[in-house]
């Protein structure tokens, strides 16, 4: 029961809001002169009520009928509904695509936890392909891997480990390799990229499950087991004539599409491909020193770094080819053909020694190589013929694979001073350890001659029991010609990476020193 009126204007309003019946009766019912429920006989207060309540929708029916011929009005009330019916729908969308993303993020970062998704902005467009050749991998002998998630389990470390090894950083201040120059034979510096151990863990495990389980070309004799520099020379023995080209930036020009595409080939599916040739390749990277922070950034395309363990493989697997189309080429002129790494070698007897002969051959195989993706280096191409010495891969192979006989004085020579003054002062090669320069020369000269290389192996093995070095042999070994992996000639071509113990190489190039302004 509303309050008692205290003015003129309230007692009207409280009239017209209601009835005047209805007005009296709840003052009579407040001043105690009718009952609250009407029990009196012939009680007009529920009759009274209900006129009242029919009152009030009549005059909202008023309202609704005055305002329906307000066209103005009626358009305002319409906007104003539709408005805040929008609001309360933007409100229930916002809040509902915001549990929506909540979720969607809640399972992308368990997904995340699991499988590798993303590897890098230009890389990832095929890590949604997960079926692998199953029938091609079994053939090959190669571990059955459709899915990096199962790549990882192979290799041995935790999903994120591998996408933290194969991702593609444009700058980051993590770097997976330590780089340093060494000379090169002919001049300048030589940019290894030697592996961290964890990176460098990834990469052997695939050479030695995936790259060193295939089948690698008859006429390619570098980096496979049983095959050496000599094994490479020995069918050039004897030649009317010697051809050897050099393939210009061997390593760089085997870019990270190629070897995506090569890993593919064999059977693996798209995103386990992508993973591989991701650890297996690198981009030039120039490190800026910024603010008390060194970032690396990556220049250019990734490719085949010089130093890792399966950058030499992985040449030999996309040289397939072309080491079949270059000996077609050279058995339809006449010509042997053989190749270590980057080293092309073609030997002729009689009609192919002709000179037209050797041009035709040089022309076929510039434009095979060129076909297949390589540059023939200008400045390295030789035609040796029978009248001068003939060298495959450092070894002379006028009459037989030996040693150059210039080399041999010299290192003769260099044995015989320091058996008679010992090592201080002497130096052989570009090695810092004369010691195990020499012995390293002795290993190269056993395996290539034999009869010439086993006495001088056995006076730097001497050297070694007398001066003490690190190359010093253990006690009751007994003198072998070594693999060629463990000889160090400086006359012989070495494009496969050092390892750590190398002599101590130039400083890397200084940091650059960015300002900004």
């Amino acid at each position: 029961m509303a309050g008692q009126p205290t003015t003129r204007e309230a007692l009207y309003e409280r009239i017209r809001s209601t009835s005047k019946e209805e007005v009296i009766l709840e003052e009579m019912v407040r001043l105690g002169f009718w009952p609250a429920q009407g029990t009196v006989p012939h009680d007009p207060a529920e009759e009274i009520r209900r006129r009242g309540e029919l009152e009030r929708q009549l005059a909202e029916l008023r309202e609704k009928s005055r305002k329906l011929y307000n066209e103005k009005v009626l358009i305002a009330e319409q906007r104003k509904a539709r408005l805040l019916e929008s609001r309360r729908k933007q409100k229930e969308t916002k809040a509902r695509r915001e549990r929506e993303r909540q979720e969607r993020a809640q399972k992308w970062a368990a997904r995340k936890a699991g499988e590798i998704l993303h590897l890098g902005v230009d890389v990832s467009g095929g890590m949604s392909h997960r079926t692998a050749d199953a029938e091609t991998l079994k053939q090959a002998g190669l571990p059955l891997l459709a899915t990096p998630e199962e790549l990882a389990k192979a290799i041995g470390v935790e999903v994120k480990a591998l996408r933290f090894l194969a991702y593609d950083r444009k700058v980051s201040r993590v770097s997976h390799y330590r780089r340093f120059l060494l000379p090169k034979k002919t001049g300048g510096f030589r940019l290894i990229s030697a592996p961290m151990p964890r990176l460098k863990r990834a990469q052997t495990w695939a050479l030695e499950h995936i790259f060193a389980k295939l089948n690698v070309d008859p006429h390619a004799h570098g980096f496979v087991a049983g095959r050496s520099i000599v094994s490479n020379a020995k069918p050039h023995v004897g030649a009317d004539v010697v051809v050897n080209l050099d393939l210009k930036d061997f390593f760089p020009t085997v870019s990270f599409p190629r070897v995506k595409g090569a890993i593919r080939h064999l059977g693996y599916s798209e995103s386990v491909a992508t993973t591989l040739a991701l650890i297996c390749t690198e981009p030039d990277v120039d490190e800026v020193a910024l603010d008390g922070t060194t970032w690396f950034v990556a220049r250019g395309q990734r490719y085949l770094p010089q130093g890792s363990p399966c950058s030499p493989a992985i040449t030999n697997l996309l040289c397939r080819r072309l080491d079949s189309r270059l000996h077609g080429l050279a058995q339809a002129l006449g010509f042997v053909y053989t190749r270590y790494a980057d080293d092309l070698t073609f030997s002729g007897r009689g009609e192919a020694a002709e000179s037209k002969r050797v041009g035709k051959l040089l022309r076929g195989v510039a434009d095979i190589v060129a076909h297949e993706g390589f540059v023939v280096h200008p400045d390295k191409t030789r035609v040796m013929r029978r009248g001068r010495r003939q060298e495959v891969t450092g070894i002379v192979v006028n009459d037989k694979p030996s040693v150059a006989r210039d080399e041999l004085r010299k290192f003769r020579a260099t044995l015989f001073q320091i058996e008679k003054d010992g090592p201080a002062g002497k130096r052989w090669g570009k090695g810092g350890d004369v010691l195990a320069a020499v012995h390293g020369y002795a290993c190269f000269v056993a395996m290539v001659d034999p009869a010439r290389g086993q006495p001088l192996l056995a006076r730097a093995r001497a050297l070694l029991a007398k001066h003490g070095g690190p190359g010093k042999p253990p006690s009751g070994s007994s003198p072998r010609a070594p693999t060629p992996d463990a000889a160090i000639a400086p006359t012989t071509k070495a494009p496969e990476a050092p390892k750590p113990a190398a002599p101590t190489p130039p400083a890397a190039p200084a940091k650059k020193g960015w300002k900004l302004f």
